[in-house]
């Protein structure tokens, strides 16, 4: 191995920037993030894909992006000296996707995803790709806050080691965005809770008034705050929030959970549901006590 190629037998990429990953790689020795010598980012005009192409251009990192169709003149120079791929496209294609895409990669380069689910996608990934996978998910849209925290859960795959991990946080923190380190099975019961959650009760709640044309009348100011904020998810983007639910093992634990809460409702535990909820608050109460 020369100078210039890390242990996987990949070119040798070079320190990240002063963003480092700040939670859960305390099972890491000296842990720093480093840039890939190319990335390759698969589904390069999809929405996130575009998006993390664009980015990263503008980062000056070394990346090639590339989508359908996927063929092997396409791939090959795309792929050519990456170490590492970032595969960004639907769940319906993405076992096929990385079947296709997989034979035209080094074989020490790290295999990535950016889905809204992890325990799955790493299955089909590692039962496709003998190589180092690491699993990551972008906590924000395709067009984020440029002054919001954007951070990216990493999520190392059963043959990652520290390098395959640092090469992909490398990736999100020249980008600018917070990297942390958490488990598949983590990651998939704290979406089904925040992110499924929030769409399936909302899809309810919006689904229970349908139709009721005679409580028009009596919308009040946040009735509407809460009608605005759900518009985009339960309309343009349903679909994807209906199949990132279906597709979370959690998710239908997650509903039992909340059907305990609006059990106490019922029973008139109102209380108790408040003093619960103002967790979610706890800075107002301490100054208000102050």
């Amino acid at each position: 191995m020369n100078g210039n190629q890390g242990s996987n037998g990949v070119p040798a990429a070079q320190n990240g920037g002063e963003s480092a990953a700040e939670d859960g790689f305390d099972g890491f020795t000296g842990f720093c993030p480093r840039n890939p010598v190319k990335t390759v980012i698969v589904g390069s005009t999809g929405r996130m894909g575009a998006m993390l192409l664009a980015r990263a251009k503008a980062a000056g990192l070394n990346v090639a992006g590339v989508d359908v169709p996927l063929t092997p003149e396409t791939l090959a120079p795309a792929c050519s000296g990456a170490d590492l791929a970032i595969i960004c496209v639907p769940a319906a294609v993405f076992s096929e996707v990385v079947a296709t895409v997989c034979p035209h990669l080094l074989p020490g380069a790290v295999l990535a995803d950016i889905t809204s689910v992890k325990e799955i996608p790493l299955q089909q990934m590692e039962k496709i790709w003998a190589g180092p996978v690491v699993g990551t998910h972008p906590l924000f849209g395709p067009k984020p806050d440029p002054q919001a925290d954007q951070p990216v859960a990493i999520v190392p795959g059963a043959h990652a080691v520290q390098e395959h991990v640092e090469l992909t946080s490398g990736f999100f923190t020249a980008l600018g965005c917070r990297v942390f380190c958490t488990t598949a099975e983590k990651h998939d019961k704290a979406m089904a809770s925040i992110q499924n959650m929030n769409f399936i009760t909302s899809l309810a709640y919006f689904a229970l008034l349908a139709e009721h044309e005679d409580l028009l009348p009596f919308l009040t100011p946040s009735f509407r705050r809460r009608q605005n904020a759900a518009r985009k998810m339960l309309t343009e983007d349903a679909r994807m929030f209906a199949g990132l639910f279906e597709a979370n093992p959690y998710s239908y634990e997650a509903v039992r959970q909340y059907r305990q809460m609006l059990n106490l409702a019922a029973a008139g535990d109102i209380d108790l549901l408040c003093q619960r909820a103002r967790w979610w608050w706890q800075e107002d109460a301490d100054h208000e006590k102050t």
